[in-house]
């Protein structure tokens, strides 16, 4: 049923203008429209990212958004601390940690969390 429909990231955040920061300035997302004060939605290739004002912003301790980035992620990682964003670090079975990349045979991961302690992965496929 929901196999052919756009699936869109729904992040809670405790302060727009403070996302607003992170999402334009720091991980260089453009705006698809936003929503009287409310909310803004990006664009993410073809997916869309939405935040929006909420009591529960900080309360998902887990990956919330992934993004699928291909052989870019050592450059995406560099471009990213370069803008002051602090990557994780787990203890995970079967990777290895390089810097702040995750290896598991072919597949690198990252993550990082945005000001509300969202947690954004990175995977190369």
């Amino acid at each position: 049923m929901l196999g052919d429909k756009l699936a869109v990231a729904t992040l809670p955040v405790r302060d727009l203008a403070t996302a607003r920061r992170f999402y334009e300035e720091l991980v260089g997302l453009e705006i698809a429209f936003e929503h009287a004060g409310s909310a803004i939605a990006y664009k993410a290739g073809p997916s869309i990212v939405l935040v929006y004002a909420s009591a529960n912003a900080g309360t998902n301790h887990a990956t919330a958004v992934t993004w699928v980035v291909g052989d870019d992620m050592i450059s995406l990682v560099e471009a990213l601390k370069a803008k002051g964003v602090a990557f994780e670090h787990y203890e995970i079975p079967g990777t290895t940690l390089d810097g702040d990349i995750h290896r598991t045979g072919d597949l690198e991961l990252a993550w990082f969390r945005d000001p509300d302690g969202n947690i954004h992965g990175l995977a190369s496929g």
